[in-house]
């Protein structure tokens, strides 16, 4: 029987906190599919196909993580659809653990099958989030302690893209 698991997030961008979170879910889990949110609520840096570009690359040496993209619907159906057993959520601090704690409980209600899993990053990581990465990245500021080099470099094309346009 194979354990999977998915580990859902909008990723812009993917940070070595994330990469972390996952390394750690790859420990549990047989299968962990990272499953790329398009939420319409957020302003997002990098387009989608720019995020599973990141995405993809930075995965791409564990052959038992899979990554798409989740464009509508709940993420109880697509955990059901997909044959998830577990949802894995990151949490840095007890902000994070309020608003993951409704949302397990809503999926579980949802698909009772599944379960919320939560892991803490290395605490290296405790207090990077992509926004705080992406706003330092675009002011020019170092994040390379932070994130995939490919990843690095899409932050640089960007800033640079900003800087053009003014």
């Amino acid at each position: 029987m194979i354990h999977k698991a998915i580990y859902p997030g909008t990723f812009d961008p993917f940070t070595n906190g994330h990469l972390d979170v996952l390394e750690r879910a790859l420990n549990i889990f047989d299968q962990v599919d990272v499953i790329m949110a398009e939420n319409s609520q957020k302003h997002t840096l990098f387009s989608v196909d720019e995020r599973l570009a990141m995405i993809r690359e930075v995965v791409s040496i564990f052959p038992n993580v899979n990554v798409d993209v989740l464009h509508e619907g709940l993420l109880a159906d697509y955990a059901r659809t997909a044959g998830a057993k577990a949802i894995v959520r990151g949490v840095r601090q007890v902000k994070d653990f309020e608003y993951e704690f409704q949302m397990s409980l809503l999926n579980r209600h949802l698909y009772p099958e599944v379960t919320t899993v939560f892991l803490m990053p290395n605490v290296k990581y405790t207090y990077v989030a992509s926004s705080i990465i992406r706003e330092v990245a675009m002011l020019g500021g170092d994040v390379s302690k932070f994130v995939h080099p490919y990843v690095l470099d899409m932050l640089s094309v960007k800033r640079e893209e900003k800087k053009g346009r003014k």
